[in-house]
């Protein structure tokens, strides 16, 4: 109803839906985004003929930012005003339900601290018995809420980036490593309450080709990674929640460098391993994509298509 609603002011969203060129679920993107404060619609409504939601949220993200005219600062305000938590016990099956809303920056870097705690719950493990990856969430929720003497793992916990401007000598474009855009005095803010991390990664003081040394990627090599993927690069899922995968695999002799590791999930990344998913690299975009492979027996007959990382010696 809500959507509806706003659809009604818009005339060239509206046009769009329903001539078939614009999906619903971007149409219902563009309608809330106007609701939240001015909008080039004319503009959204053309890049979401062309673009996949998650490219359509974050051009929304950027134009909110920009028309906001405070630097993003009330759209910044406004959504921290809107954070809920609710805990409750379900009826059916008796187990409590944690749900959350936070703001972009909380949320961003409770999800990091999360995803270092369940890094290192893996690392420790019996590699016989692991957990699944939901409940090792779960427990590493538990550990740093009930046992906060443990303290935070070891990790990336919150990335920020921002350009550098020489002539005006200040950071500018801040934004989270999803390309969501914050503004300059939340930056202000978080860079007094934390470390700062140099994001000069083609620097001699960042090493982000380590070659044969070490099979995990290091914290430097994951931060460039985050910010140049900004996500899963197989499904959009949160960068934190990812792992650094090897493209030429590393039991191939693979590299531990950074053109040689991509971002990609949990899910994804066992489609990779286990289903024969592939990498593929868009040299005009400069992207990376997890590709499922081929039918075997596809209409025009069977395929001799043979995945790249396997030992050549075991294909056939």
């Amino acid at each position: 109803m809500r959507s509806a609603e706003r659809l009604a002011g818009l005339a060239a969203t509206s046009e769009a839906l329903a001539s078939g060129e614009v999906p619903a679920d971007h149409a219902r993107l563009i309608a809330r985004a106007s609701s939240e404060g001015p909008i080039d619609e004319r503009e959204l409504v053309e890049a979401a003929k062309v673009q996949t939601y998650d490219e359509l949220a974050r051009t929304v993200k950027r134009q909110q930012h920009e028309l906001s005219g405070d630097d993003g600062q009330s759209i910044h305000d406004r959504r921290r005003q809107r954070r809920c938590a609710r805990l409750f016990q379900s009826g059916d099956t008796g187990m409590y339900v944690l749900n959350a809303e936070l703001d972009p920056v909380t949320g961003s870097h409770i999800a990091g601290a999360l995803a270092a705690k369940e890094r290192e719950l893996w690392r420790a493990e019996d590699p016989k018995q692991r957990r699944t990856h939901a409940q090792r969430c779960a427990d590493a929720l538990a550990e740093l809420v009930l046992h906060p003497e443990k303290g935070k793992a070891a990790g990336i916990a919150l990335v920020l980036v921002a350009d550098y401007d020489a002539a005006r000598k200040a950071l500018v474009d801040a934004r989270l490593c999803d390309g969501t855009p914050l503004p300059a005095e939340e930056l202000v803010k978080l860079a007094c309450d934390a470390d700062i991390f140099p994001a000069v990664f083609n620097a001699r003081t960042q090493d982000l080709w380590l070659g044969r040394r070490r099979r995990c990627a290091s914290d430097a090599q994951r931060i460039a990674l985050m910010v140049r993927d900004k996500a899963c690069v197989g499904c959009g899922a949160d960068a934190n929640r990812s792992f650094a995968h090897h493209i030429h695999h590393w039991r191939n002799g693979g590299r531990t460098d950074y053109p040689n590791l991509v971002t990609v999930c949990n899910d994804c990344h066992h489609d990779i391993h286990e289903k024969h998913h592939q990498i593929e690299h868009d040299q005009q975009t400069g992207k990376h994509r997890v590709v499922a492979p081929p039918e075997a027996f596809s209409d025009t007959g069977t395929t001799t298509w043979q995945p790249e990382h396997l030992n050549p010696i075991l294909r056939n």
